[in-house]
């Protein structure tokens, strides 16, 4: 196995969306901590969800693209973009705080 090198790792996600969200202030939930992670939604022009994580847990793209397709498959967001800086969060613990900004989120 090869080592992973330190420093965070950048993950880039879109996801095409059909559920438009309405005008919104900027959400920020979580807190960027051990086991924690913080996720900002800001509206953006377009039909896509546009994702992008900041993790200091390298080499786990194919667990967070599990976890954010199953996130886009449940929400369908369109105009939406999400920034999650990571500090080592559970896949549980990723889907608890992006529930939780959708509902900050919509009505």
């Amino acid at each position: 196995m090869s080592p992973i090198p330190p420093g965070l790792e950048t993950l880039d996600f879109r996801f095409s969306g059909s559920r438009s969200v309405p005008a919104f202030a900027s959400v920020l939930v979580g807190v960027v901590g051990s086991g924690n992670l913080e996720v900002m939604l800001e509206p953006v022009a377009g039909p896509d969800c546009v994702i992008q994580v900041q993790t200091s847990a390298r080499g786990f793209g194919t667990i967070w693209a599990a976890v954010l397709d199953d996130f886009q498959r449940r929400h369908q967001l369109a105009g939406l973009r999400v920034s999650i800086n990571d500090m080592g969060a559970t896949p549980a613990v990723v889907g608890l705080r992006l529930d939780q900004a959708v509902q900050e989120l919509l009505p």
